[in-house]
């Protein structure tokens, strides 16, 4: 285990007080379960800067940055070694992979699509393309991570007609896109986010979107999505919905997180409310104690059957260097989110003991909180494998 995630494992560990004992249980629990994030990324390489002080403005930067940070850094031994050895110490075995950009543009979303889909392809020893539970449970029995992949918003075509972006649903399902952000944070033609001022709900192309999903087996993602978008969304789908990656608002109040309310409804249809990894969002003590309060809020309130872990967490393999000549864009925070109210000062013990390769520690937390082995096996993987059945059962 190398330093950085040495390190990251001992912050934990300290957190919540584990012996030797617990720790060792926990190790051998995790292992033995199926462990699936519904939302979160591969092993990343920070990019050397040298790759980047040529560029000529921000696209030319942005795909040169993404192909060596998605992609790219894995031709480097040493990188590729780190790599393996994060998936090892997080334990998990499959992973829809967050693969989209923060917008409906069908070109933006192919770019970075195409980034994780080439993993499978480049290193088939390590990574096996996956679109059914089956693929999935082959995958662990094979000892590699099972890939589908998620995108951050729903194709819209350039100029919009409603007939031609719905058909593109089906196109990314065929690419291995498995689930969709219905909105980012902001407002979209389908929905408003949940960074708006105003939520409407639903518009009429969202609701032809939310039917065309459900034909072609798109799991609806409404983590971004505004509270009465949320709410709608979920009530009219007759597929399971997921917020894939948020908090419980009745603990932290952050924009980003779901009310009691709406995750009601995520239950009522089957859906899964998936608890992420940000100190910011969770608020609190902003660390893995904290995360763990969240967990059992939402299987107290909602049911284990209705909970699952969807960190938005990745590891970054390597050392940061910063370009002696980074490029800029102005206003991207402002342009998908919002400030939060109440604003939280986070810590660098706090985003450690939440890194994404202590997620045996979630499991350790969880035997520690009461939780039954069989609601963890759940929570850690098998309901997104129920999830994944409802939404398409023709793919078993």
């Amino acid at each position: 285990m190398n330093a950085k995630i040495q390190t990251a494992r001992e912050i934990g560990i300290r957190k919540l007080g584990l012996s030797r004992q617990e720790l060792d249980h926990a190790l051998e629990f995790h292992k033995d379960a199926f462990v699936m994030e519904p939302f979160g990324f591969t092993p990343c390489g920070f990019v050397p800067p040298e790759l980047l002080d040529e560029c000529c403005g921000v696209l030319e930067y942005r795909n040169v940055h993404e192909q060596y940070y998605m992609l790219q850094f894995m031709e480097d031994p040493e990188l590729y070694k780190e790599c393996r050895e994060a998936w090892e110490a997080s334990g998990v075995d499959a992973l829809m992979a967050n693969s989209g950009v923060e917008c409906n543009e069908i070109p933006e979303l192919i770019k970075r699509l195409s980034r994780r889909i080439a993993l499978p392809d480049r290193y088939p020893e390590l990574y096996m393309r996956a679109v059914s539970p089956r693929d999935f449970l082959e995958a662990k029995k094979q000892n590699k991570i099972g890939l589908c992949f998620s995108t951050n918003g729903v194709p819209i075509s350039h100029p919009v007609t409603v007939e031609e972006s719905l058909a593109y649903i089906a196109v990314f399902y065929q690419f291995g896109v498995r689930m969709m952000h219905f909105t980012y944070n902001r407002r979209n033609l389908l929905g408003d986010g949940c960074a708006e001022e105003h939520d409407g709900g639903l518009s009429d192309f969202g609701r032809r979107a939310v039917k065309e999903m459900n034909a072609q087996g798109m799991i609806i993602d409404i983590a971004h999505s505004g509270e009465l978008t949320s709410y709608e969304a979920a009530e009219l789908s007759t597929k399971p919905v997921m917020a894939s990656h948020t908090v419980m608002k009745n603990l932290s109040g952050h924009h980003r997180g779901k009310s009691d309310e709406v995750c009601r409804m995520i239950a009522a249809k089957g859906g899964l409310i998936g608890i992420c990894a940000y100190p910011k969002f969770l608020k609190g003590t902003g660390d893995i104690c904290e995360m763990l309060r969240h967990i059992d809020y939402a299987v107290e309130h909602f049911g284990a059957d209705h909970v699952a872990i969807g960190t938005d967490q990745t590891y970054h393999c390597g050392t940061h260097r910063p370009c002696t000549r980074p490029i800029h864009s102005r206003g991207r925070y402002e342009n998908l989110s919002k400030e939060d109210p109440a604003p939280f000062t986070e810590t660098e013990e706090m985003r450690l003991s939440l890194a994404w390769t202590n997620f045996p520690l979630l499991t350790a937390g969880m035997l520690q909180h009461g939780h039954s082995e069989e609601d963890i096996r759940k929570i850690l993987g098998l309901n997104v494998l129920r999830v994944l059945e409802a939404a398409h059962p023709d793919t078993l």
